[in-house]
């Protein structure tokens, strides 16, 4: 049995429009918390995820003053 994710045609148009238009970040407590969550429910996506907001949040986009 494979274990590769399955690429859906709308889950790469839903990712495509997302990244079209830039949201803020909420604050870094609320990323944080939801870090600490996924961590105790072994969500390893979810812990990757909210560790580069945390990331993206603290330390801004590259190039920004």
């Amino acid at each position: 049995m494979s274990l590769a994710m399955v690429r859906r045609p709308t889950e790469d148009a839903a990712v495509y429009a997302a990244s079209l238009v830039a949201r803020a970040l909420p604050p870094i407590q609320v990323i944080l918390v939801d870090l600490l969550a996924a961590n105790r429910l072994g969500d390893r996506h979810g812990v990757n995820l909210c560790a580069h907001k945390a990331a993206r949040a603290a330390l801004g986009e590259v190039g920004e003053q």
